[in-house]
């Protein structure tokens, strides 16, 4: 397998890595990118071949892997025409969708859409996965096993459920971030020192999640487990639940839902005249 990235930013770089780092041959990998500067950079810290701009040759693998912002694939794709003859598309551009890209592509209709998210730049993402129809397996294949080399990832039978992807582990990190500031604050105020305060919640968050992803157990339980009756932390589970913490958890992942659907319509927009 032969793959092109389009675009050589913190997710091209961070496939590129897991990649290598399972064995995959560095000869194999090549980015399309605009800066000098980060090809330069790229070229040095993985040993690949770059290239300035689109052509038959830049492209000459297997597999393309568009890692280019959203606003700027629909440029791309039209630079693509005619160049990719049954080559595997995996697009990593958040909100555009399949039908779209596809259009954008002169019909093209080879396309894995993927949703990492940003742990995958520590190798610890979790990215979902949908194909369209007809698109075989061994190439189905081919896109697991780039985007399993930053982490774990998910098939779905339906693209609509990337919107829900986008609410849960594409924006989750930003609400578990949001949880560690919190807890880092509530540290300082109790009269730790701002370094004390950030090893305590990130190791305490750290512990818990593995505890959590180890554990047959479901939550619901080993929350449960913590909880002793008259204690210290059914205290403040109490004022977390009458503050409606699962609910506006819940309100706040059905908004970021909603936002992905808008963006795939704006974004679809884009090559409407095109």
């Amino acid at each position: 397998m032969n793959i092109t990235f389009i675009g050589g930013g913190n997710m091209a770089g961070a496939l590129i890595t897991g990649l290598l780092q399972k064995g995959f041959d560095p000869t194999a990998i090549g980015v399309v990118e605009i800066s000098a500067e980060s090809r330069a950079r790229l070229s040095a810290k993985f040993g690949i071949a770059t290239h300035e701009e689109i052509s038959a040759a830049a492209i000459s693998g297997d597999v393309i892997v568009l890692a280019v912002k959203p606003q700027q694939l629909h440029g791309v794709a039209t630079q693509l025409h005619g160049l990719l003859d049954g080559k595997l598309v995996i697009s990593i551009a958040a909100g555009v969708r399949s039908a779209d890209l596809s259009n954008w592509l002169g019909g093209h209709a080879v396309i894995v859409r993927a949703m990492p998210n940003t742990p995958a730049m520590v190798l610890a993402g979790v990215t979902g996965l949908y194909a369209l129809p007809g698109v075989p397996e061994h190439q189905r294949r081919q896109a697991e096993t780039i985007l399993g080399a930053v982490g774990t990832t998910l098939w779905l039978e339906k693209e609509a459920q990337m919107d829900a992807i986008t609410a849960i582990s594409g924006s989750g990190p930003a609400y578990v971030f949001l949880f560690i500031e919190a807890l880092q604050e509530a540290a300082m105020e109790l009269g730790f020192t701002p370094d004390q305060a950030r090893t305590l919640s990130l190791e305490t968050f750290l512990g818990a999640a593995k505890l959590a992803s180890q554990s047959s157990e479901d939550a619901a339980t080993l929350r449960a487990r913590v909880t002793s009756k008259g204690g210290t932390t059914e205290r403040a589970i109490l004022v977390m639940e009458t503050a409606g913490i699962k609910r506006v958890i819940s309100q706040a992942a059905q908004a970021a839902c909603l936002r992905s659907r808008e963006l795939g319509d704006e974004l679809g927009k884009m090559g409407a005249g095109g």
